[in-house]
């Protein structure tokens, strides 16, 4: 007989089940019934922390992007912080990144959501963790604060996931420098 899964250990099984669901069909075929089978549960356990399939994708998207925390580096220069960043999401997470934009294209038009509305950055401490660099960045004079917009911060981690995106693949060395030496320190210098 199964040990009986209680408090965070019950909700982490239940959300890991939820993603093993999304990867083994998308979200077209992600159903709340499925989830519960896969986690060897009944319906009201479910239920009780997730009303519909839509607030259990996105608690789902969010543990996992929790699992998956950015380190963040303190290299002592902006460029090799930021290169260091995309070097380990140009290692470790493009498979994440691929099987997201691919599996929840249908939850986008189901929803007329966009990705950037799926999450809330502050949810899975990513912003946190890139504005550290930023901040310090600001401090040793490399980069004026005023140029630091979030459109400019994220410019980097953007032309990597397109890089990724339109590729299905890792990018080269030489396209993460391009990234950050010709297109991203000049704005903000």
């Amino acid at each position: 007989m199964p040990e009986r899964r209680h408090g965070a250990a019950l909700e982490q099984a239940l959300l890991d089940a939820a993603w093993d669901e999304l990867l083994s069909g998308g979200y077209a075929r992600f159903t709340m019934d499925a989830v519960v089978k896969r986690a060897g549960t009944s319906p009201p356990v479910l239920y009780r922390r997730w009303s519909d399939r839509d607030a259990l994708v996105r608690a789902t998207l969010v543990h996992v992007l929790r699992k998956n925390v950015l380190k963040v580096p303190d290299t002592g220069s902006l460029r090799e912080d930021v290169l260091a960043i995309l070097r380990d999401i140009n290692t470790n997470r493009v498979q994440l990144m691929t099987v997201m934009s691919v599996y929840l294209a249908s939850y986008h038009l189901e929803t007329g959501t966009s990705p950037a509305e799926l999450l809330d950055p502050a949810d899975t401490d990513r912003k946190q963790a890139v504005d550290a660099i930023y901040d310090r960045a600001v401090e040793r004079g490399e980069a004026g604060a005023e140029r630091l917009t979030d459109r400019i911060k994220a410019l980097p981690f953007d032309l990597l996931r397109h890089e990724i995106l339109t590729t299905y693949a890792p990018a080269s060395e030489q396209v993460l420098e391009e990234i950050v030496d010709t297109m991203f320190l000049p704005l903000v210098r």
